[in-house]
């Protein structure tokens, strides 16, 4: 019971902070709105609340919350929380620290999807301009996992030291198919590179309907095996042992963790660190149990993204930098922080 305790309070405690933080986002930006207007806004749009909540805003302050912000800033909790359970499993199951969500290349086959996509101009041919790149990204993402997958596969069994050897080969060869389509760009070359550094200018609702279930359905399927992966961290024989069915857990696990990194990227571009830093950070606060590492990255991740949002909107307006720059200049010195601090970092 105390410990059920203890994790409920680190729970709420992170909820409250992501509500705290997309609050202050939302009200944030070159038109300021109070904090206390921008909710009493996005809770005028929940039926039936809405008959309960005077409107004291403008049409213009609705449209920029609506529209504009509330959309960029669930998109980056949806990212944030697929990210940060992607580095978790990956870290448990590679038992790798250095181990995030691009270890199998979905980075590279993401971006080269997308930017086939952006040079060939296919969403006014095949797709729709909102789906071209999502649409592209999610298949060039999913298409090198299998890939991978399927050179690292012997027989049965998935040997993670191949599995990880298989990732490096082919992200590399698609990252040099990515420079090849940014030397050809032309004129769309600052497109193609401004979505490799990843952030939330494109983000619509229509992304969000599609990515959503689909993150949340990552997390319910990733924290069912949660006990598996404590187990697992003893080692594979070891597990075995004890009745976990190592190599069905492998290839689910790495299947869906792959998916949702692949929706993350598909509607951010490649965000860095995130995935990487928020489970060291969340296995010094709260322990290496994934029954609450798991949730507790999703909601710690979602948090840190939104407020790296936040910063890249407003830094140095007008210009609105690109997120994954935030989330690398305060993610690279902390991990060597940690790296220094500790002597070596836990898993």
């Amino acid at each position: 019971m105390k410990k059920f305790a203890k994790w409920s309070l680190i729970l709420v405690s992170l909820s409250i902070f992501l509500l705290f933080s997309m609050g202050v986002a939302t009200a944030i930006g070159p038109m300021s709105i109070p904090v206390d207007k921008a909710l009493s806004i996005i809770l005028h749009q929940i039926p039936p609340l809405d008959n309960f909540i005077p409107v004291r805003w403008t049409s213009a302050e609705e449209s920029v919350i609506v529209q504009l912000r509330l959309p960029r800033v669930l998109s980056a909790v949806i990212v944030g929380v697929a990210l940060s359970m992607a580095g978790v499993a990956f870290q448990c199951l590679f038992r790798n620290p250095m181990a995030d969500p691009y270890v199998l290349g979905v980075a590279s086959g993401a971006g080269f999807g997308a930017s086939l996509a952006m040079i060939l101009r296919l969403g006014f041919s095949f797709f729709g301009a909102i789906y071209a790149i999502p649409f592209m990204a999610s298949i060039g993402a999913i298409s090198t996992v299998f890939l991978v997958y399927g050179i690292a596969k012997t027989g049965t069994e998935l040997p993670v030291l191949r599995l990880l050897l298989a990732g490096i080969a082919v992200s590399s060869f698609f990252s040099a198919l990515i420079s090849v389509i940014m030397a050809l760009a032309g004129e769309d070359l600052h497109t193609v590179y401004m979505w490799l550094l990843g952030g939330f200018s494109l983000s619509r609702w229509e992304y969000i309907y599609i990515a959503a279930p689909t993150v949340i359905m990552g997390f319910v399927i990733l924290y069912a095996f949660a006990k598996d992966f404590n187990i697992i961290l003893l080692g594979e024989e070891q597990a075995k042992q004890l009745g976990v069915e190592v190599e069905k857990v492998k290839k689910t696990v790495l299947i869906v963790s792959s998916v949702i990194t692949a929706v993350a990227v598909s509607i951010s571009g490649i965000i860095g660190f995130i995935g990487l830093i928020i489970p060291h950070i969340m296995r010094i606060l709260v322990g290496p149990d994934h029954r609450i590492l798991l949730p507790s990255s999703a909601l710690a991740g979602a948090t840190i993204l939104v407020l790296c949002d936040t910063i890249a909107r407003n830094v140095i307006r007008p210009i609105t930098l690109p997120t994954g720059i935030i989330t690398t200049m305060l993610g690279c010195p902390f991990f060597i922080y940690l790296l220094k601090k500790t002597g070596k970092i836990r898993i």
